[in-house]
């Protein structure tokens, strides 16, 4: 057993019943390739709700300053978070990042690049780093949503994280890369995270 293993058998669990935490469409979820998730970001609290909540590793690109939060920078890099630099161009992130998507893993990315708690995700602004990503690695996509009361994950209020249909390379739109292709495959892949606010309670499951 991997030493994530064993972190998420002890305490996948207890945070999904801290956290409230509903899971819809988990069967939508690759079990194999190598694959980028993006998903609306509201607070630091949010990498660990998706990792109790989903049947698989993410492997998350995080800021870095988050590593310097004690107790929490220990576990998301327990739950398999990289640190980035996102004050520029971190050549060594974006190589890991597409080195761990080529083996197979499934690679965590929040296109807003910041928190937004208590902000309706469509009206922010986006980096386009999972586009170039994307673009890079030639991988396929997979959009969840983080949908919470006032748009921030807290503490014994409910959580539902809806996975959404695998959006295929192909329908990225890439032609020869490049900054305005990032911009609007990105653009593509969170219109598609925050269509997901619209899956109706009546489809989501507790995991046990």
């Amino acid at each position: 057993m991997s030493f994530y293993q064993s972190v998420y058998r002890l305490l996948a669990r207890p945070l999904r019943a801290v956290f409230r935490v509903q899971v819809t469409g988990i069967e939508k979820l690759p079990q194999e390739r190598g694959c980028i998730l993006c998903a609306n970001h509201t607070g630091n609290l949010d990498v660990l709700v998706i990792s109790a909540g989903l049947n698989r590793q993410v492997r998350y690109m995080a800021k870095k300053e988050l590593f310097r939060i004690p107790l929490l920078g220990s576990l998301v890099a327990a739950l398999g978070a990289y640190p980035v630099d996102r004050g520029g161009a971190d050549v060594a992130s974006i190589r890991k990042t597409l080195r761990l998507l080529e083996e197979g893993e499934l690679v965590g990315i929040f296109p807003q690049g910041t928190r937004y708690s208590g902000v309706d995700p469509k009206t922010t602004k986006l980096k386009h780093g999972a586009g170039m990503i994307a673009y890079h690695a030639k991988c396929d996509v997979v959009p969840v949503y983080l949908k919470t009361k006032k748009n921030k994950v807290r503490f014994f209020h409910k959580t539902r994280l809806i996975v959404g249909d695998v959006i295929p390379y192909e329908e990225l739109g890439f032609e020869k890369g490049g900054t305005k292709e990032y911009k609007a495959a990105t653009e593509k892949i969170f219109a598609a995270v925050c269509a997901l606010n619209d899956v109706t309670d009546k489809a989501g499951e507790m995991r046990p």
